[in-house]
């Protein structure tokens, strides 16, 4: 008998999807072609920005949001403690120092009083991520950025298609990223794009993701070449998109606010077949005028049975549950230990850390494996109890 696996995520692909990568693929441009801007086009349009900005990865998108802001060697960024190591490590790659600020143990979104308390005179930015998909609290985090005269950049790799204040989360940061990894509420394989209403960011994130080439006249120092010339006006990369991956995610756009339908259902459905487990810490629910993407559906064990986490997860995959944790404290990872971060940095954090658990949860998962988990679960827990 073939062995149950029930992954945490994965991605869900349509034959309309295959038809969008079947033409580009037929088409001339397989990248730096038509496809990406229309992508583009097609995400500003949805969330209500004035520019988006794709690029191959949601790393990708922090490393270029970051240089756009004018981080640079010597300035400190404000990160929580809980996220993907990319958050911070993009602060690393142009010298600067991320700042790891605590987080609120309900929900594992950054602490607007720690954030409060770490700011210095070397703090150019504050990065607030969107933990499981749950839109931070911009309304705090842009009052405190506007005091300060800091950087707003919203880490919404995992919120795409959440709602803050009535609106899709895209407009409401000086900047915000979001990631298409297959984990995430749409998809292009790998890639990630910047959202933004200011013209000059837009500009620098272009740049930034063409080695720092431009091709427009306008913004050339050096006259009088031909029609051939392209000026290098700064150190960028190559994180360009492909067409292929573009016509992918516009595909995938056209089907978001259903794929995000499924998931807020099925994590009403959690939230019911649960709600009685004492041993459990539910995900809060969304706050008025809030929609989560439900990118995650994080629960903790209570703290008479924290300790027992590993066992729990590890008992739950021997069944074919593909739990995971998110995450581990960036700076407790081995390579900034290395650099001088310490444990007991964010007590929050790491209380959190180690209690967490995600079970799986994506657009197609079914009512019976929602089923199978919660009975698993429980009889799991019923061990450790």
């Amino acid at each position: 008998m073939k062995k149950v696996y029930i992954p945490y995520s994965t991605q869900n692909i349509s034959n309309a999807d295959i038809r969008a990568v079947a033409r580009s693929l037929k088409s001339p441009w397989l990248t730096q072609g038509p496809a990406v801007a229309s992508f583009e086009k097609a995400v500003a349009r949805k969330v209500g920005a004035k520019y988006a900005v794709a690029v191959s990865s949601g790393t990708a998108a922090l490393h270029a949001a970051y240089f756009a802001a004018g981080i640079t060697k010597g300035d400190e960024v404000l990160v929580p403690a809980i996220t993907f190591a990319g958050t911070g490590n993009a602060a690393l790659y142009l010298g600067a120092k991320p700042v790891f600020v605590d987080i609120e143990l309900a929900d594992g979104t950054m602490s607007i009083s720690d954030a409060h308390k770490k700011i210095t005179k070397k703090t150019k930015a504050i990065v607030p991520v969107d933990y499981g998909g749950r839109p931070t609290d911009l309304g705090a985090f842009r009052a405190l950025a506007k005091k300060h005269k800091l950087i707003l950049i919203e880490d919404g790799a995992q919120s795409f298609g959440a709602s803050y204040s009535g609106t899709l989360v895209g407009t409401q940061a000086d900047m915000t990223i979001f990631s298409f990894h297959p984990v995430k509420s749409i998809t292009t394989g790998e890639g990630g794009i910047i959202t933004t209403n200011s013209r000059a960011y837009n500009q620098a994130l272009r740049l930034f993701r063409h080695h720092g080439i431009s091709k427009d006249p306008h913004t050339f120092s050096r006259k009088g070449y031909g029609p051939w010339y392209q000026e290098m006006q700064a150190l960028g990369y190559n994180y360009r998109l492909t067409d292929i991956q573009a016509a992918l995610g516009e595909s995938q756009l056209k089907r978001l606010d259903g794929f995000i339908a499924k998931r807020r259902a099925a994590a009403q459905r959690y939230d019911k077949l649960l709600r009685d487990i004492s041993a459990l810490i539910l995900p809060p629910l969304d706050r008025e005028g809030e929609q989560s993407s439900w990118h995650l559906y994080p629960i903790r064990l209570a703290p008479a049975i924290a300790h027992r986490r590993d066992a729990v997860l590890a008992a739950l995959r021997k069944k074919g549950i593909g739990a995971q944790v998110h995450y581990l404290p960036v700076y407790l990872h081995l390579y900034y230990e290395r650099l001088g971060y310490k444990k007991g940095l964010c007590p929050k954090a790491e209380e959190f850390a180690a209690s967490e658990i995600s079970i799986p949860l994506f657009p197609g998962i079914t009512k019976e494996q929602q089923t199978f988990i919660v009975r698993q679960l429980r009889s799991v827990l019923s061990r450790f109890s």
